[in-house]
């Protein structure tokens, strides 16, 4: 029975299958002991994006009052739902999105996380709309969703977002709701890119 932890790009939980390309977490634990998760979903304001393995590194996951594991299809849908490079086991991509959010330096990592979690929790708790853009101004990595559906904006095209992998190239829509937070939209503006899945590069 899967784990409520595979994360989509609107930065909601599931119990699917499919793990992905990633792991991440937010900042520590939010299940209890029978790994079933509690009702706010994340601990801190650091939530990042890690390798699968590091180091040897294994243990079950959910373990009580350890950090909640999380799993994402690739690192575009794990920037979507808000989380970015873990300075430990990915320092190189960690400091390259550091380096391309524009924000002044010398770069606080916790005003990074901080501006990132204010747009994306105010998101999840219903206090801000999503903002509607054209998708035709968003740059590429970025994710934008008509109603409930979520797509890759990749050139002049948008993929289709599943658990599984992404769809073929369709035409952009004229108008969509921007999922990938302000700060990371930047980032990847400024030559930040993100690890794809297969299906999206074949």
């Amino acid at each position: 029975m899967p784990l409520q932890n595979r994360v989509d790009p609107f930065g909601q939980l599931h119990a699917v299958p499919d793990r992905g390309a990633f792991m991440g977490n937010r900042g520590g634990c939010f299940h209890r002991p029978d790994q079933t998760l509690k009702p706010r979903h994340w601990a801190s304001r650091q939530w990042i994006i890690c390798q699968l393995e590091f180091k040897g590194r294994k243990r079950p996951l959910m373990q009580p009052g350890l950090y909640t594991e999380l799993f994402f299809l690739d690192e575009a849908t794990a920037l979507a739902a808000g989380h970015r490079p873990c300075f430990e086991c990915r320092r190189d991509a960690a400091k390259a999105f550091r380096d391309a959010t524009g924000l002044t330096a010398p770069v606080r990592v916790g005003d990074m996380d901080s501006r990132i979690a204010a747009e994306v929790r105010s998101v999840l708790k219903g206090e801000t709309p999503r903002e509607t853009v054209s998708p035709a101004s968003l740059p590429d990595g970025a994710f934008f969703a008509v109603g409930d559906t979520a797509f890759l904006k990749q050139g002049n095209t948008a993929r289709f977002w599943s658990f599984s992998g992404y769809g073929a190239p369709a035409p952009l829509p004229a108008s969509a709701q921007r999922l990938t937070p302000a700060t990371t939209c930047a980032a990847l503006a400024n030559g930040f890119r993100p690890a794809l899945h297969a299906s999206a590069v074949a």
